[in-house]
């Protein structure tokens, strides 16, 4: 994260003696990304972080995947996923996968098992719900519209209030700002369309007592069930600059212009080999010839993913798509507005519209679950 931030006790100075009130010390951790030369923050603990009971192999829910063979657009209706009681981790159902980057959802109604992806970052999006995230840096309060950031191998657990439902994006490797929005320190610059004051991280440790406690790992190798000595939220103090963090998509301040803007401008978040953009309520193109909704393009390079979550997606008007909608338009296929579309928009001055977009650099797979809930008939919708 671009900032740094000191939440509860530390030291002075790193790496001194830092004593507990029965004078015994503080169990110092760094937790750093790319091995010591980028960001990072020390947490001191109550008991030693290293300190585990036992460890067994934990075989995960299996799915299948595909590829996009025969080669078309996708319409994925995740409403319509069998979602019974489950939690926001263990209930997850992949929808979409390559080497990069997995694409799931998951409605959850209970608490989450301790957590920690030791594989990569993971991006949530709240669609609909609120919940608390919390985790060994202290907690977060999310809702609806929230984008929520969890560094790798931070240990977490998602307890929703009631229901939650929840867009889930599971990297190889780092999720943060695009680089060009930020100086060579790491501030947000003026073009960027949001900032540190628009970024909430936690505000107060979050310590729970007990032992024997389970934390299921993912890691490189496959998934591991730890059992620690200590309860792992014993932090009484961090600092540093990494750290999990949310951002609601309600802050996005959208980039307009005399004639239609591509999706760069919508860039929100940057990953191995992928983006994460937000197409959010906005005043829309204002040259008196011009044509609001996107032209018809040919990504040649990446796999265009959009998650319909609030209002009206003008351009896909008539094509079926609805709340809670995926559509997936792959390298290799032209696409563009619906039939109707761009006559329709002239003369608009505004559109209402929520969307996540994921646009992907190498292709998606199709994995069992999206397909159970595929609107066969989307490829076919320009062709009227």
């Amino acid at each position: 994260m671009p900032y740094y931030r000191s939440i509860g006790e530390i030291p002075r100075k790193r790496h001194t003696q830092f004593r507990r009130p029965d004078g015994g010390l503080y169990a110092e951790e760094l937790m750093g990304q790319e091995g010591f030369s980028s960001d990072s923050s020390l947490l001191y603990h109550r008991y030693a972080p290293t300190a585990i009971s036992a460890a067994e192999v934990y075989e995960p829910p299996a799915f299948a995947r595909a590829p996009n063979l025969p080669l078309k657009p996708r319409h994925l209706r995740t409403h319509k996923l069998d979602a019974g009681p489950g939690d926001a981790v263990l209930g997850r159902r992949p929808l979409l996968a390559n080497a990069d980057v997995r694409i799931g959802y998951v409605v959850a109604d209970r608490p989450s098992p301790l957590y920690r992806d030791a594989v990569g970052d993971e991006c949530l999006y709240v669609e609909d719900g609120s919940a608390t995230v919390e985790t060994t840096f202290g907690s977060l309060r999310v809702g609806a519209g929230d984008y929520v950031i969890i560094p790798t191998s931070v240990v977490h657990r998602i307890v929703p209030d009631g229901q939650v439902r929840m867009l889930t994006i599971e990297a190889n490797g780092h999720i943060g700002p695009p680089k060009r929005y930020l100086s060579v320190r790491g501030q947000f610059l003026e073009h960027s369309p949001y900032c540190e004051r628009d970024v909430r991280g936690p505000d107060a440790p979050l310590q729970a007592e007990g032992e024997d406690v389970e934390v299921y790992v993912k890691h490189r190798a496959g998934w591991t069930r730890h059992v620690y000595a200590h309860h792992p939220f014993d932090v009484v103090g961090w600092d540093g600059c990494l750290y999990p963090w949310a951002f609601s998509v309600h802050d996005f301040e959208p980039i307009t212009g005399r004639v239609h803007q591509p999706p760069p401008v919508h860039q929100t978040f940057e990953g191995p080999n992928f983006v994460v953009c937000s197409f959010v309520p906005r005043k829309v193109d204002y040259h008196p010839l011009a044509i609001p909704v996107p032209y018809n393009h040919h990504n040649v390079d990446s796999d265009e993913m959009m998650f319909y979550t609030g209002g009206n997606y003008e351009a896909r008007r008539g094509s079926g798509i609805e709340q809670g909608s995926i559509s997936l338009h792959p390298s290799g296929f032209t696409h563009g507005p619906q039939p109707g579309a761009v006559e329709r928009a002239i003369g608009a001055e505004s559109f209402d519209e929520l969307a996540v977009m994921v646009d992907t650099f190498r292709p998606l797979d199709l994995c069992d679950a999206a397909l159970s809930v595929e609107d066969t008939a989307y490829a076919w919708t320009w062709n009227r």
